[in-house]
């Protein structure tokens, strides 16, 4: 049974939303403050949140961010904001995706699915394997990274992205390569997205490990993940 946490300021709506997932067998929880959402965030440990980004008493990219601090659960903005600075924003805060409002429930019914069988797929597919680019490992089965033992707390985006630079270190790997393998899709407008999120793992890495100098820019074409002596593939 999928869990849902829904955070959205309109009751009104909320009510909707939530019999709508219940009657197609998710478990819902919803909340109309920010504070409370948080919460039950850790509390609940939904598999997706449901976020709209206009929030009374704290906005819904700052609970983004508190919320990325302790989970890496899927976080889809539901947002009447729909430019694209407002799209950046939400990415920048952790979001995994930005829904446009008015939506179809039906389409962010099989969005919610979409990022949750892509986590639970590799989590039951993988064997138990890991990339080690010493000092961070990869872990493929629990769908983490971890530098010298602990691990670096990333959004689900963040991690593909890591993923997707350490296998092919050394690699140049173009911005609509990254775009493509991340999003499924590529145009000129989205570089600016694929840049945000690899700035902002960077800045993670560098935050929660103090290396700033593993992904290096290639200048208007992409990134290339400097290729440690050693990286190994195991079991």
């Amino acid at each position: 049974m999928i869990k849902i946490l829904m955070v959205d300021d309109d009751k009104d709506v909320l009510e909707i939303n939530r019999k709508y997932f219940e009657e197609n067998g998710c478990s819902v929880k919803i909340c109309s403050h920010s504070q409370e959402a948080i919460d039950l965030a850790k509390k609940f440990k939904p598999d997706c949140i449901l976020l709209d980004v206009m929030m009374p008493d704290m906005d819904g990219l700052e609970v983004c961010k508190q919320i990325r601090s302790f989970s890496n659960a899927p976080i889809l903005f539901l947002s009447g904001k729909i430019s694209e600075n407002d799209k950046v924003a939400g990415f920048e805060a952790g979001a995994d995706d930005y829904i446009e409002k008015p939506y179809s429930l039906k389409e962010v019914y099989l969005r919610i699915k979409v990022h949750i069988r892509r986590n639970s797929s590799v989590k039951r597919t993988m064997p138990k394997m890991y990339i080690d680019i010493s000092p961070f490992l990869i872990n493929l089965e629990e769908h983490k990274i971890t530098y010298e033992d602990t691990e670096i707390l990333l959004s689900n985006k963040e991690y593909d992205i890591f993923l997707y630079l350490a296998q092919n270190a050394g690699s140049e790997i173009t911005f609509e390569e990254i775009g493509k393998k991340i999003w499924g899709s590529y145009d000129e407008g989205n570089r600016r997205i694929v840049m945000v999120n690899v700035s902002r793992l960077r800045k993670k890495i560098e935050d929660q490990t103090g290396v700033d100098n593993l992904i290096e820019t290639v200048w208007s074409k992409g990134y290339k993940l400097v290729k440690p002596k050693g990286i190994r593939y195991g079991r």
